[in-house]
């Protein structure tokens, strides 16, 4: 069973800590426990819970009469508002809950209904991208297991295959992206995402996947020539390593933008180099490579 704080309750639910503690006092929304060491903590059925109660006090259905409800009730209710939805962020808490209770067949009726009603592309950048940020935060607490990650990467990683493989493949005079994870990083779902936009957007894209070697990425940039590189630094937690790398690819391939993003980045204060760019999202990466793509046009 996961533990969470209540800081990880806000940031997964979006409901203030300040919030969460009223509820818990004046309408026992939730039960905190305790560790052996005092210190309190919050389960999964409490993080599911949370994130009910706050979809329907979103609604605008009073905390009081949520606080009434049973289980079930609560549930149906959730069901009956995140299906008459039209703006498909509000589904991204049902996946989180799908994937603290591996159940797979809910996340895929889900994740289908989505893509039926909005668009592969919509809900990739309005539901998919983000919850995986909010996967990574669990992610970097220890509150997902390496099987809940697998389960979640697998089932979405299918999903953007299929997407990306149905795309037509651009002609060879047009603009060239590479995308690849430097040595030592795995986390290829958010890298997958950027492949399906940059070909959706009619870059001829060269996806190089996990653990690609400095001097591979060297050799195709000298032959050929992209007008950008993609990458994503998630897990390697030293700045020792990700500026001198970053720096490094900048100043041998000056007339190449390099894209880069990923948790650490954000956190990190780079020496940011003319053709660096760190995007914080798809729609920021969309706005980047429409950019180079007019740049490139004069």
């Amino acid at each position: 069973m996961a533990q969470y704080s209540i800081r990880e309750l806000e940031e997964l639910s979006g409901i203030k800590a300040h919030t969460i503690r009223i509820w818990e006092k004046r309408y026992r929304i939730v039960s905190p426990k305790r560790t052996t060491t005092n210190i309190r903590f919050y389960s999964d059925d409490d993080l599911k819970k949370i994130i009910s109660v706050a979809l329907l006090n979103n609604q605008g259905i009073k905390i009081s009469k949520i606080a009434c409800m049973s289980p079930t009730d609560l549930v149906n209710h959730v069901t009956q508002i995140s299906e008459a939805q039209q703006t498909p962020e509000v589904h991204m808490d049902r996946l989180v809950m799908a994937m603290i209770d591996l159940d797979e067949e809910n996340f895929e009726r889900i994740l289908n209904d989505l893509i039926m009603r909005f668009g592969f592309e919509k809900t990739i950048l309005e539901v998919a991208y983000p919850f995986l940020e909010k996967i990574g935060v669990l992610w970097l607490t220890g509150n997902i297991t390496p099987l809940q990650e697998h389960f979640i990467s697998n089932l979405l990683r299918q999903k953007i295959l299929v997407a990306i493989d149905g795309l037509p493949l651009a002609g060879k005079n047009s603009q060239r992206v590479i995308l690849f994870l430097p040595d030592d990083e795995l986390h290829e779902l958010a890298l997958l995402f950027n492949h399906y936009i940059a070909k959706k957007m009619g870059f001829r894209t060269y996806y190089m996947g996990q653990r690609v070697p400095y001097q591979d990425v060297k050799w195709f940039c000298e032959n050929h020539r992209p007008v950008a590189m993609i990458t994503s630094i998630t897990t390697s937690p030293s700045p020792g390593f990700v500026e001198p790398y970053l720096q490094k690819l900048c100043a041998e391939h000056p007339s190449v933008a390099v894209l880069a993003s990923g948790h650490n980045l954000k956190k990190m204060a780079l020496k940011i180099p003319s053709n660096l760019h760190i995007f914080d999202n798809a729609s920021h990466l969309k706005s980047l490579l429409q950019g180079i793509r007019n740049v490139q046009a004069h």
